[in-house]
C-alpha cells in the first residue's frame, strides 16, 4: 500500500494579523510546519498552534525563515552557513520549547520560503540546517525531493523525508518555479489532485515546461495561506482514500 504525509505550513498569523485557516486545515493533515516568528508566528500563536496539532494528532514541526517579516520570508538573502545553523537552532528551538511544555515533542524541521529554495541547491547551507537537527536531537528534516539538500542530510546520517508540493509547479530541474510566473501556483483543486496523485503512485510530476521530472514523494505539502487549503485539504484526503493510499506522518 502506498503512503504519504500531508504536511502544511501553519501558524502563520502574526499578533492581530491572520494567516490561513489552521483550524479548518488541521484536521485533514498529518504534520504542521509552525512558523517560528521570524516570517509569521509569535509565542502566543506557536503556542496555539503546538496544542491545536496535538489535539488533532498532528505531528508538530519547526518552520524556520529568513528574518524577513515584511516579505513573509520569501525574498533571498545572502547568508553563511553559520548563519543557516543559527537561525534553525533558534527558531526550532522556540518550536521544540512549545512542544516539551505540552507534553509532546518536536517531530521535524522544514525551512520555510527563500530559506528552504536556498538550501535546496547550496550545500553548504544544508549541511549547516542538517547540522542544528542532530543538535536539537536528531529530528526530521523535510527536505525538496532528489535535492542537493536531500543528498547532503542523508550524508550526515539525519533522518529526512522527501518533499512533494500539492499546489507548485516544478521548473525542468526539479525545483519548485517560482510563484509569480505562469504555472507557478496551482489554484484549482482537481488539478492538485492530479498532481498528487501523480507523484505518489508514479514518481512523477509534469514540469510547467511538460518535461517528465522523477520525485520520491515522502511527505506532501500543501500552504496554509492558498486561499483555498481546507478545500485542497479535504480533496487530497478523499482521493487518498478512495486509491487506498494510507496517511500519516513519517
Amino acid at each position: 500500500m502506498k503512503r504519504i504525509d500531508l504536511n502544511c505550513d501553519m501558524g502563520e498569523s502574526y499578533g492581530a494579523w491572520k494567516m490561513g485557516a489552521d483550524a479548518e486545515v488541521m484536521p485533514h493533515i498529518t504534520s504542521a510546519n509552525i512558523a517560528c516568528g521570524f516570517h509569521g508566528g509569535d509565542p502566543a500563536t506557536i503556542r496555539k498552534t503546538v496544542r491545536l496539532a496535538l489535539d488533532h494528532g498532528v505531528a508538530i514541526g519547526a518552520h524556520p525563515s529568513l528574518p524577513d517579516i515584511q516579505g513573509f520570508g520569501r525574498r533571498p538573502m545572502k547568508i553563511s552557513p553559520q548563519d543557516m545553523y543559527d537561525l534553525v537552532v533558534y527558531q526550532a528551538g522556540a518550536v521544540e520549547g512549545f512542544a516539551r511544555a505540552a507534553g509532546a515533542k518536536l517531530h521535524h524541521i522544514k525551512c520555510h520560503g527563500a530559506l528552504y529554495n536556498m538550501a535546496a541547491t547550496d550545500e553548504a547551507l544544508s549541511d549547516a540546517m542538517a547540522r542544528a537537527a542532530r543538535d536539537l536531537g536528531g529530528v526530521m528534516i523535510y527536505a525538496l525531493s532528489n535535492s542537493r539538500m536531500m543528498t547532503t542530510v542523508k550524508k550526515l546520517g539525519i533522518p529526512v523525508a522527501g518533499e512533494v508540493f500539492a499546489d507548485r509547479g516544478y521548473s525542468d530541474d526539479g525545483t519548485l518555479a517560482p510563484r509569480d510566473k505562469p504555472g507557478g501556483m496551482i489554484e484549482d483543486a482537481a488539478r492538485s489532485v492530479k498532481q498528487a496523485l501523480a507523484m505518489v503512485e508514479e514518481g512523477t510530476v509534469i514540469s510547467v515546461n511538460g518535461k517528465r521530472v522523477p520525485v520520491v514523494a515522502e511527505t506532501l505539502c500543501l500552504h496554509g495561506d492558498q486561499p483555498g487549503a481546507a478545500v485542497f485539504a479535504k480533496a487530497l484526503r478523499k482521493a487518498f482514500s478512495e486509491r487506498s493510499i494510507s496517511v500519516a506522518a513519517p
